[in-house]
């Protein structure tokens, strides 16, 4: 969970959804896409404060992603 007081940042995506893989490096949240897939199979990585084991799982505006403390919102593009 993100830590009290700790807002997610808003990261902008072009279309309607996008994949949590790709997500967490869009945002920064992590360097590459074998990351994700290590950070994911983990369950180091919350959607909408739910562990999610999927890197595929669909994002949409307004869902807020959480890895290592930081969080991160899906925002309309």
């Amino acid at each position: 969970m993100a830590h009290p007081g700790t807002e997610p940042f808003d990261v902008p995506i072009r279309d309607a959804s996008i994949r949590l893989g790709q997500f967490l490096k869009l945002a920064g949240l992590i360097d590459s896409g074998a990351d994700a897939k290590t950070v994911i199979a983990d369950g180091q990585v919350t959607v909408n404060g739910e562990v999610e084991h999927r890197r595929g799982r669909q994002l949409h505006p307004a869902d807020i992603v959480v890895f290592a403390g930081r969080g991160a919102r899906v925002a309309d593009g």
